[in-house]
């Protein structure tokens, strides 16, 4: 059985972060590195789902809650305008696979948008 991911250790408080927002299937951080003003995280609470293509074809209620749930703190923290980015796969970026939205929102610094 492989380790919990880091966004579930978050979730089970084992490895400190303050959840901004939450529904009952997804949870919101900042991102602790951040490449714009505002970048945030939403995730699934479910480790289920290693990148959105597998989300999408999966369980779309559960895709469309986590881009709800983007546009709602892209509202709270910042003007409502915003970029949300999955990446899929090592050559995009992704570094921890458990699927997971960035949410951007200002000025980016477009050099590394990884995660």
């Amino acid at each position: 059985m492989s380790e919990p991911s880091i966004f579930t250790r978050i979730l089970k408080g084992e490895i400190p972060s303050e959840i901004i927002a939450e529904t009952d299937n997804a949870f919101a951080i900042r991102d602790i590195a951040p490449k714009a003003p505002v970048h945030l995280l939403v995730i699934p609470k479910t480790e289920e789902y290693r990148n959105v293509v597998e989300l999408a074809a999966d369980d779309p209620d559960l895709l469309a809650e986590l881009v709800g749930l983007a546009n709602s703190v892209a509202a709270e923290h910042s003007d409502g305008d915003f970029r949300l980015v999955f990446n899929t796969g090592p050559g995009a970026g992704q570094t921890v696979f458990h699927v997971h939205a960035h949410v951007l929102a200002g000025e980016l610094d477009e050099s590394s948008l990884g995660g």
